[in-house]
């Protein structure tokens, strides 16, 4: 990335009172629905309390004690409150924005229900898609263009409905699985929300912007809560269904536009990457999870512990430390990105993405490996890593420790 031309670039869109004016919305949507969100949660934990409406300990569970789990509300609260207290500067998406909300607003129903008795896990997965299939067809967001990757550019309208529909199904449940330690599928989500969000408003998509800055404002308020010792609070399915599902709303919108800013110094000739690379963390740990129980034999939706997460934790790492890590490098590879995206090809992209999996896959081998070995009694490590080595048994496992 030229970073004079962006600098210069920037200083311009400083100059113009419109783009100010969309800067001054977006920071007081971020601000309201953090608000909304710090002071909604004490209610919310209080009420979960009287009414025993808690997530008891587990064998998958990482919490050792009863806790609230329906931060999602106050996370839906907020953004519903930030997004329509201003009326629109831009009316560009506006109808989109607004049915965005409506298909969020269907999963949080269904998120609430599944958080309060459960639902069936195909019923889930068709009204995620009743919620895409809205802004598909009634809001024409659609991927009908792919930038040369793979030699495709644009593509027959059935098939990108079915990609876009795709990927709303696949983020949507990519988020719930990684919520499974404090602050992880929240901060991954903030992450990608103000990353989103800032090149919304860099290129004059001021509604746009705002509704992913009040996603942005929710999460940190939520943030706040579940790292807390005292007053914690998850957000459960009701808030990782409606954030998975509002990031595939960003990073769909985000793919079709920038084909329209071609010229201009915030472009991204290879954006599907892009929209990627700022998803990294809850796509390559799904894909990754999906393909060792495929290789197993079991079904891809079958529950372990098996998530990068759930390893960082066996290797003694604390939850903050855990997030901490995995959001450090989700940050780390979107950053690396937005500078190298005009100096190399798509071909050359893809070739980082499938080294950086393979890493990913290596890492969590090792990992797993090493989780075994500090398990093992001081004594009988030397030992039992022998017996091991002797028998096969670690060539059989392999696919275990992936």
């Amino acid at each position: 990335m030229n970073l004079d031309l962006l600098i210069a670039y920037l200083q311009n869109k400083l100059n113009d009172d419109l783009f100010k004016l969309g800067l001054y919305q977006c920071i007081l949507a971020f601000l309201v629905a953090c608000f909304v969100a710090v002071i909604s949660i004490p209610v919310i934990i209080k009420i979960s309390e009287l009414k025993s409406l808690m997530e008891k300990p587990g064998e998958r569970r990482s919490h050792s004690t009863p806790t609230p789990t329906f931060g999602g509300i106050a996370i839906f609260a907020a953004i519903l409150i930030a997004y329509f207290l201003w009326p629109s500067i831009d009316q560009t998406d506006v109808y989109r924005t607004d049915l965005s909300v409506a298909g969020m607003t269907i999963l949080f129903f269904i998120g609430i229900k599944d958080d309060l008795v459960g639902i069936d896990p195909n019923k889930k997965i068709l009204f995620q898609v009743l919620a895409a299939m809205i802004l598909i067809f009634f809001g024409d967001l659609k991927v009908d263009y792919l930038y040369g990757i793979m030699g495709f550019h644009h593509i027959e309208e059935i098939i990108s409905i079915l990609l876009t529909c795709f990927i709303f199904i696949a983020l949507t449940n990519a988020i719930n699985l990684i919520d499974g330690i404090d602050g992880l599928a929240g901060g991954i989500a903030t992450i990608a929300s103000g990353t989103f969000g800032t090149w919304f408003l860099l290129t004059n998509h001021f509604t746009m912007a705002c509704l992913a800055f009040t996603l942005t404002g929710s999460l940190l308020g939520f943030l706040r809560f579940n790292f807390s010792k005292t007053s914690k609070i998850f957000m459960g399915n009701t808030g990782s269904l409606i954030i998975g599902f509002m990031l595939a709303f960003f990073a769909v919108r985000f793919v079709s536009l920038n084909a329209s800013y071609r010229f201009e110094p915030t472009a991204f000739f290879n954006a599907p990457i892009i929209a990627i690379v700022i998803l990294i963390v809850p796509i390559f740990d799904t894909l990754r999870v999906f393909l060792v129980r495929i290789l197993a034999r079991r079904s891809p939706f079958s529950a372990d512990r098996n998530h990068m997460h759930h390893i960082l934790l066996d290797n003694g790492l604390s939850h903050a430390q855990a997030t901490a890590v995995l959001c450090g490098a989700s940050f780390v590879n979107t950053l690396l990105f937005f500078l190298l995206h005009r100096n190399i090809t798509n071909t050359e992209s893809l070739l980082i993405l499938g080294v950086l999996f393979g890493l990913y896959m290596i890492a969590s081998f090792t990992l797993k490996m090493r989780a075994m070995y500090i398990a093992t009694h001081p004594r009988r490590r030397k030992a039992v890593l022998r017996r091991e080595l002797q028998s096969g048994i670690i060539g059989r496992r392999i696919i275990d420790y992936l």
